[in-house]
């Protein structure tokens, strides 16, 4: 298949080389003045190049990028550039609005999530049911499990005492 496609090549090359031989030729017998600056203009034309050394005949050759023409970017009157600005103005304080709102929210949101845990604690402590211990000799007569349920209070509140 490889040697299908570069005797393919080949013929391509050939038929291109010979139309540039005809058209010069054609042009040559043409009045002297014109047929010299239009031979200029085909001699410019590039010699075809022959196959890569890597058998890829679509590469074409590569330029540098000093050759290369390039194009100035647009250029915008004075009042398009002030318009321009403006919107660019606007935007950045429409986003720097929405980004405060958005960490406004979030402060809200985790103050309202504090109070709700502080008032869920503070729910917890008046619905609990509190049994003074008086004698401490209970204390010595405990378990280790049931020592473990005791949690000490504050007990200059008045608590009321179940008995």
């Amino acid at each position: 298949m490889a040697e299908e496609t570069q005797n393919k090549v080949l013929e391509i090359v050939a038929n291109i080389t010979q139309s540039q031989y005809k058209v010069e030729k054609a042009e040559s017998n043409d009045d002297e003045d014109n047929s010299e600056q239009e031979t200029k203009s085909l001699t410019k034309i590039e010699p075809i190049r022959g196959i890569p050394k890597s058998g890829k005949f679509w590469k074409s050759k590569k330029e540098k990028f000093s050759t290369i023409n390039k194009t100035k970017g647009l250029r915008y009157s004075f009042e398009k550039k002030e318009e321009l600005r403006r919107k660019m103005q606007k935007t950045r304080e429409l986003s720097k609005q929405m980004i405060a709102e958005l960490k406004q929210k979030e402060l809200d949101r985790k103050e309202r999530r504090r109070q709700n845990l502080q008032r869920a604690e503070e729910n917890k402590r008046k619905a609990e049911v509190v049994q003074v211990i008086t004698n401490t000799a209970k204390l010595k007569r405990m378990r280790k499990k049931q020592l473990r349920f005791i949690e000490k209070r504050d007990v200059s509140k008045e608590v009321p005492a179940n008995k």
